[in-house]
């Protein structure tokens, strides 16, 4: 087995571990308005401070992080961009009744995250399915997050994310049946996929599971963010081409500045519960820095002008099953009805108290499902 971690470090220059502290997603855009709310930075840190110490953490002693994997490879997208993927086996010996024909293989999962995160958003999904050994699992970065190279120029377009979707499943599942399980922009992701290759669906991918996405409308959400945000950030959509030369040095000075901030607006605008988790929080946070201020740019309008109702279609010939938080503000619980209103026959869990992270939040919920719907399948 080829452990490209290392390589994908020094050619890349992607190290983790010793990286400067920025804010992360919610800081980012943040960021741009910065100049505005700087005087209230010193005492944000404070309360970030009180509020670590006070609050109890039931994952205060989880190792999150990288996950055991069987093999390590590189993919790349059609677009010339290198995708970092890792399979886990399923355990020697075991067999599944999915209804299939004698022969066919159990489906491979593939798990595709959302925007500013990496495949450790499924870190619980994988933690336990992995532990079973049931099933086989296939993880990305999407490009421009995590370990996956950057696009060399232009924006980053949902039909590019539907290819690259393509190329890791050609490279890791060239036959059998799939199930697709993707997070936010990961849902939107696969919606271009199903847009691009409709047939494809029924037949190979016979499962799909979208958690806290949306097929359009984002532009009225603002992504849950405060009005002064959102009223600083939708200006800058038509500029997003050239936004680092607008917005890149500031933008990365203020994520710098403001650390702390971000924390709280992720666990705000992240999570459901008023005290979440606060290992949970600094674990979506810290995946939200590794995601460059240049990549955030380059993703605005496409995430904003995202509209894949019609897509919606091809699911109609596949099983489905859509999760939400009901306290999610990024992509409200609405927009998930939405999806169903189009797929009448999809199943769906909303779960109470939950926000944007649902599968983080509320792991034993989520899996839960996941594996019912796994279950069901055939």
């Amino acid at each position: 087995m080829t452990d490209l971690r290392t390589r994908t470090r020094a050619d890349g220059g992607r190290k983790w571990v010793g990286a400067p502290r920025r804010a992360g997603l919610f800081g980012a855009i943040l960021g741009v308005a910065a100049a505005g709310v700087a005087a209230g930075v010193a005492a944000e840190r404070a309360l970030v401070r009180r509020t670590r110490q006070r609050e109890p953490d039931p994952y205060a002693d989880e190792k999150f992080g990288q996950q055991p994997y069987d093999e390590a490879l590189t993919v790349t997208s059609p677009d010339g961009t290198d995708l970092y993927v890792e399979i886990v086996e399923p355990v020697d010996g075991v067999e599944l009744d999915f209804g299939y024909e004698p022969g066919r293989p159990e489906p491979t999962i593939v798990f595709v995250h959302g925007f500013c995160l990496d495949m450790g958003t499924f870190y619980f999904q994988r933690k336990e399915l992995a532990r079973q050994g049931d099933y086989r699992l296939v993880f990305y970065d999407q490009p421009g997050h995590g370990r996956s190279g950057r696009l060399e120029s232009g924006e980053y377009e949902l039909p590019a994310l539907g290819e690259a979707l393509r190329a890791v499943l050609d490279a890791t599942v060239p036959e059998g049946p799939i199930v697709l399980v993707g997070h936010s922009m990961g849902g939107m992701t696969i919606m271009a996929f199903a847009e691009l290759y409709p047939e494809m669906f029924g037949d190979r991918v016979v499962g799909v599971v979208l958690m806290a996405t949306s097929g359009g409308r984002l532009e009225q959400v603002k992504f849950g963010l405060p009005a002064i945000i959102a009223k600083v950030g939708q200006p800058l959509l038509p500029l997003v081409s050239g936004a680092t030369k607008i917005t890149g040095g500031m933008v990365d000075r203020a994520r710098l500045a403001s650390s702390d901030l971000a924390w709280l607006l992720t666990r705000r605008y992240g999570f459901g519960a008023a005290r979440p988790s606060p290992a949970l929080v600094s674990f979506v946070e810290q995946m939200n820095t590794r995601t460059s201020t240049e990549t955030i740019a380059r993703y605005l309008r496409t995430l904003y002008t995202h509209a894949r109702y019609p897509a919606l279609a091809a699911l109609r010939t596949t099983q489905v099953l859509v999760i939400c938080g009901d306290q999610d503000m990024i992509t409200p619980l609405t927009h998930s009805e939405e999806i169903c209103r189009r797929v009448p026959d999809a199943e769906m869990v909303t779960v109470p108290g939950s926000g944007h992270v649902v599968m983080l939040e509320h792991p034993a919920e989520v899996t839960g499902a996941l594996i019912r719907f796994l279950e069901k399948i055939g």
